[in-house]
Parts: structure tokens; C-alpha cells; sequence
């Protein structure tokens, strides 16, 4: 019985967390978009499905991705024998015009948009 729990216990102190950035040279916004359990699977070797950040970041581009196995991913990928691999990604925007505008997401934020003259987004709900 203690064989198989310093095994387990060996794998994750061995393991270490898997840490990954790719800056891009856009300077940074503060607009991310976050994915802490994108699946993969097979050890990573079957993907997650792809991050579409030209529909949240625009024209602003994307300034940096990073992804990571954190410590739940990690745990995850370890009962399941690897089959099932989350992973944690997060795409932060670029700094751009986006950057500046209010977030409009009701008709009554819209209408004070409009009333006040500042510029803004609609964000439009599914």
C-alpha cells in the first residue's frame, strides 16, 4: 500500500507546473481573455480548440499568450492517465482605441452613452 502512494506522491512533487509566454511586442491592455480548463487531450497531443481573440481584442491585436498546467490541470491529467490534459490559457489584448471606450451592455448605459457624447462599446450578450 505505501508503494503506490509514494509513487503518486513522487509523480506530483516531480512534476512541476508546466508554464509557457509568447509576447508578440504590441504593448499590453487590460482586456484578457481567460480559459482555465481548455481541454486537451493524449498528453497535449490532440489540442484545445482554438482561442478567437480577433473577436475580443480587434484591431488592438493580442499582445501576449500564456499558458500553464496548473496544479488542478495537473491533478486532473494524473487520475486520468493523461487521456484528459487541461490547461490554463490566457490571451491579454493590445493596448489600443478599444481601450478608452465605456462598455455599453444595457439599454441604459446605451442611452446615457448617448446622452453624455462619450464613445463606447455595445456588448452584445448570447
Amino acid at each position: 500500500m505505501r508503494r503506490p502512494l509514494l509513487a503518486v506522491l513522487a509523480a506530483f512533487t516531480l512534476g512541476g507546473c508546466y508554464h509557457a509566454t509568447v509576447n508578440t511586442g504590441v504593448t499590453p491592455g487590460t482586456r484578457q481573455i481567460e480559459q482555465p480548463w481548455a481541454m486537451s487531450f493524449a498528453y497535449g497531443l490532440v489540442p484545445p480548440e482554438t482561442v478567437n481573440a480577433m473577436a475580443e481584442c480587434g484591431s488592438a491585436g493580442v499582445a501576449r499568450v500564456e499558458t500553464q498546467h496548473s496544479f488542478l490541470n495537473s491533478l486532473v491529467a494524473a487520475i486520468t492517465f493523461g487521456i484528459v490534459t487541461p490547461i490554463e490559457i490566457t490571451v491579454t489584448c493590445g493596448q489600443g482605441e478599444e481601450e478608452d471606450l465605456q462598455e455599453v451592455t444595457s439599454a441604459n448605459e446605451f442611452e446615457a452613452a448617448v446622452a453624455g457624447g462619450v464613445p463606447f462599446l455595445v456588448k452584445l450578450s448570447h
